[in-house]
């Protein structure tokens, strides 16, 4: 397809590092990637799964604490509508 040699990509990598930055430049690279994959899956007739977020430790324990809460408001509540 393209006849890309070494000091062609080399020149193509310091524009982008000018055109874009140091610290821009490895969002653009991750976008562009993606959408090439992307790409690629569409011609295929592919369909990618969705990566499983991963859980942070500290959601983990939010979602205990709100759980906890809601079992003490509720034991509260029946108490209340007994009285």
């Amino acid at each position: 397809m393209f006849n890309f040699g070494t000091q062609e990509l080399i020149l193509v990598l310091v524009i982008a590092l000018v055109v874009f930055g140091p610290g821009k430049l490895p969002e653009v690279g991750k976008a562009i990637g993606k959408s090439i994959n992307e790409f690629k899956g569409a011609m295929g007739g592919e369909k990618k799964k969705e990566e499983p977020k991963a859980v942070d430790a500290a959601e983990t324990i939010d979602v205990e604490a709100g759980a906890k809460n809601d079992k003490r408001h509720k034991e509260v509540s029946d108490s209340s509508k007994e009285a």
